[in-house]
């Protein structure tokens, strides 16, 4: 029964990772078809309630800095990391719900990867959002890690 509660955490969990990847692929698209201008506007437009009740706001206000300091170069940049990562996690997620042996160390190697560059990323500018990300990688670099054992005992036996 503990394994089966494995397995199912392990699927969740790299469910989540497809999610978050197809969200990065269409980020990335996003980036890649509209100017910064349009996305300055949709931004001020997204925050605009939210700032006329608290001007303060945490998540508001740096969006609009964000969008308000997008450069073309920057914009690119960002259009490319997000393609990129969402093209290896749809990829890596694809190829381990098919249970493919050689997407479990590959898996384990980059979302450990993308770890370590998160945690760079945090000790540079501080997230939250940053810490969920890397918690739900380290879950399913563990989960992936428990799934590739059982399937080589499982294959062995």
């Amino acid at each position: 029964m503990a394994r089966f509660r494995l397995h199912i955490a392990f699927e969740i969990g790299v469910i989540l990772k497809g999610l978050n990847g197809l969200l990065e692929l269409i980020g990335g698209l996003l980036l890649l078809v509209f100017p910064p201008s349009t996305i300055q506007r949709f931004v001020v437009g997204l925050t605009h309630n939210e700032l006329s009740k608290d001007p303060n706001d945490f998540i508001a206000t740096h969006l609009r800095a964000t969008a308000e300091h997008l450069s073309v170069s920057a914009q690119l940049f960002a259009a490319l990391f997000l393609l990129l990562h969402g093209v290896i996690k749809v990829l890596l997620v694809y190829a381990l719900l098919r249970r493919k042996l050689w997407a479990y160390p590959v898996a384990i190697g980059v979302f450990a990867g993308f770890s370590v560059y998160q945690m760079y990323r945090y000790v540079i500018q501080p997230s939250g959002w940053l810490i969920a990300l890397t918690v739900l990688d380290v879950i399913v670099i563990l989960l992936t890690w428990a799934e590739w054992h059982r399937l080589t005992n499982e294959r062995s036996v």
